[in-house]
């Protein structure tokens, strides 16, 4: 049976990255996102994996939509092997948590917890039914957000924490069954959403705010996902993985 894989926001940035490395590995992939097929990114996406991934419009935010997502993916390309949870929003305004608006942390949880929750859900009920000897697996991409404070971003830092602990307990769940669920947590990473403060972080990272001293690419984060993936480490599942070159080490 071939491997297939879904990933949300697999159009773009850390998540093409990632569909990217999936293709060669063998993977066909399904790139989910609420983008529609003419968007410039999506249409970039499909060009360059050459027949290797098809799209389906979705909105994480639908969750009603979810069933037809996975009717479609599936009669498309077969059982999901591999699921990327990486889609998601950032805050969308900036600024003073004291001045946070209901608004504005609904449209965040609404995408990065419930929308991706409900997917997920989904995803493994698919799992569990057409279980058989393929390895599967459940990523969920979520940021160094999960642990470190950003005042100015709170629904967002809130968000990613609470989709570190949905990993955990989707790894409990679904470990009796050979399914392995993993969180990354990226930190810096250059993609078009960074690009806009490219200049403001460069000296702070090589002047050590990153140990690694040096700005993070899609491609570090797609190695992690196609080790977890392929099964390469199938008995971590629960895992938490940074992949920030050291960001979130606590240092004095």
């Amino acid at each position: 049976m071939s491997r297939v894989a879904l990933v949300t926001g697999g159009q773009q940035g850390i998540g093409l990255g990632i569909s990217r490395l999936l293709v060669d590995a063998g993977f066909q992939v399904a790139l989910a996102s609420r983008s529609g097929q003419d968007s410039p990114a999506v249409a970039a996406a499909l060009s360059e994996l050459d027949g290797a991934a098809c799209y389906f419009q979705h909105d994480l935010s639908d969750v009603d939509h979810v069933p037809a997502l996975l009717d479609e993916v599936t009669q498309a390309l077969g059982p999901i092997t591999a699921f990327v949870s990486n889609a998601g929003v950032g805050a969308p305004v900036r600024g003073d948590m004291l001045e946070l608006s209901p608004e504005n942390w609904d449209f965040v949880q609404n995408i990065n917890l419930r929308g991706a929750f409900f997917l997920a859900q989904a995803v493994a009920k698919h799992m569990l039914a057409e279980a058989g000897e393929d390895y599967r697996s459940i990523t969920f991409i979520t940021s160094v957000s999960a642990a470190m404070v950003s005042t100015e971003r709170a629904e967002y830092c809130v968000s990613k924490a609470g989709a570190a602990m949905m990993s955990q307990l989707f790894a409990a769940r679904l470990a009796p069954h050979g399914i392995g669920v993993f969180e990354l947590r990226p930190g810096i990473i250059a993609t078009e959403m960074t690009a806009g403060v490219r200049d403001k972080y460069t000296s702070r990272i090589e002047g050590g705010l990153v140990p690694a001293q040096r700005w993070g690419d899609p491609k570090d984060v797609a190695e992690v996902v196609v080790a977890a993936a392929t099964g390469q480490m199938r008995f971590a599942t629960g895992a938490s993985i940074p992949v920030d070159g050291g960001l979130s080490i606590s240092r004095l």
